[in-house]
């Protein structure tokens, strides 16, 4: 539940918190029966917490559907990942992939760890999507045989430029809001979205990825994973790896300032597209992913640490979000104050200076038409507040006794 000193700093940070880990306590009581979605639910678990969270909020017959869109497109994304696995024998696969998510014999050996699990036991994923409805097996084997089309495209060609960039994106998380969309339509909770927004959703995601995880991609054994576009990255060095080196750190902050600003273009798009969102589960599915992305963009930003470790929001901050974000009203007060985060460090001798300044000012711009500032919780701590910290300490003691005997005390 992250450190001592770091609840002590962020005391505001323990409610939340405490109330994340009862709910991910409740989660693993509510694993389904059946050895198949046993399984799956299992695996999300284990591949991504923070989605498996969030994906409960949906009603039982969405959820299913989503759990086993994730889990294919994972499958999928972990079969492009391995770099160990040759192109020819990678990109069959990749092609062929929406053919066999309908056959319960199909499983191929690839990934590390949990992924491994998931590759090898993908039987289990098969056999749960035969069990969804024909307009959700619709929806996901068109998003993942377009998925696998474009990622094969990608194994044999570089990322080069920006529009290279943007395809890219499209392929690995663009098309995951078409599918999203498409789901949410089956289902008849939401009008289906357009196609241009629904792109943005991912695009804004996978971006922040990329930015964020620089250093683990260009590290990756056997063989480096590039997806930072040549046309920006060239402007500051000749060679992508050359960014992580200490003599280049200046350029590698420009260039990382220059990526982020890049991802700053999704913004408004992602607003809108969460606006018109009507169904309140669905909106806090979709809504919390993307306040955790500026959040981290605001930290990532003119932030040499991209280079040399992992930058991420603390943990009591993403608690905070995930309590926090329950309206439309939720989302701009939260974009409001991490662009306003991001902008306080902008450098006006940093070349793309006034750029990003001018898509920041459109997002808040945005954020304060909507009327909701003025009811906002800020995620901004303006000073450091002078707390007790016997009295922290024997609140987080009280929280951790009133947890464990809540975990304790039998379901009635």
């Amino acid at each position: 539940m992250g450190t001592l000193g770091t609840l002590m700093k962020h005391p505001d940070d323990i409610y939340p918190l405490l109330k994340l880990k009862m709910a991910a306590k409740n989660l693993e009581k509510q694993i389904p029966p059946e050895p198949h979605w046993a399984f799956c639910y299992s695996m999300l678990h284990k591949v991504s917490r923070s989605f498996a969270l969030v994906i409960q909020q949906l009603g039982t017959e969405l959820r299913n559907a989503v759990c086993i869109f994730y889990l294919v497109l994972r499958a999928l994304d972990t079969v492009e990942d391995d770099t160990s696995v040759a192109a020819d024998v990678k990109v069959p696969i990749l092609i062929e992939f929406h053919r066999h998510i309908y056959d319960r014999d199909w499983h191929f050996s690839c990934g590390t760890k949990d992924y491994k699990v998931l590759m090898d036991q993908f039987h289990h994923v098969s056999t749960a999507f035969l069990e969804l409805g024909k307009g959700y097996q619709e929806a996901i084997e068109d998003i993942t045989k377009r998925m696998g089309a474009g990622m094969a495209k990608f194994i044999c060609k570089e990322v080069e430029t920006v529009d290279d960039y943007d395809e890219y994106c499209h392929y690995v998380a663009g098309l995951v809001g078409l599918g999203l969309s498409k789901l949410f339509h089956a289902a008849d909770k939401e009008d289906l979205a357009s196609d241009s927004l629904s792109n943005s959703m991912g695009l804004f995601l996978q971006k922040t990825n990329i930015i964020r995880d620089y250093l683990e991609d260009i590290n990756e054994i056997p063989k480096s994973r590039m997806f930072w576009p040549r046309q920006i990255w060239s402007k500051y060095v000749n060679k992508l790896e050359d960014l992580k080196y200490e003599e280049n750190s200046d350029k590698a902050v420009q260039c990382l300032n220059d990526m982020v600003t890049n991802a700053l273009i999704h913004v408004e798009d992602c607003l809108k597209y969460m606006a018109a969102l009507r169904d309140p589960a669905i909106f806090k599915f979709c809504a919390i992913p993307q306040i955790m992305a500026i959040g981290t963009l605001a930290l990532c930003y003119n932030n040499i640490e991209v280079f040399r470790g992992v930058v991420k929001m603390r943990r009591g901050l993403t608690a905070k979000v995930i309590d926090r974000t329950k309206s439309m009203d939720d989302v701009y007060s939260a974009f409001f104050d991490f662009s306003s985060i991001l902008k306080s460090k902008v450098d006006n001798n940093d070349p793309n200076a006034t750029k990003t300044l001018s898509r920041l000012e459109a997002v808040q711009k945005t954020c304060r038409a909507s009327g909701a500032l003025s009811k906002r919780k800020s995620y901004i701590v303006k000073g450091e507040p002078s707390y007790n910290s016997t009295l922290i300490v024997a609140l987080f003691i009280i929280l951790a006794i009133v947890y464990a005997y809540l975990s304790a005390s039998p379901r009635i």
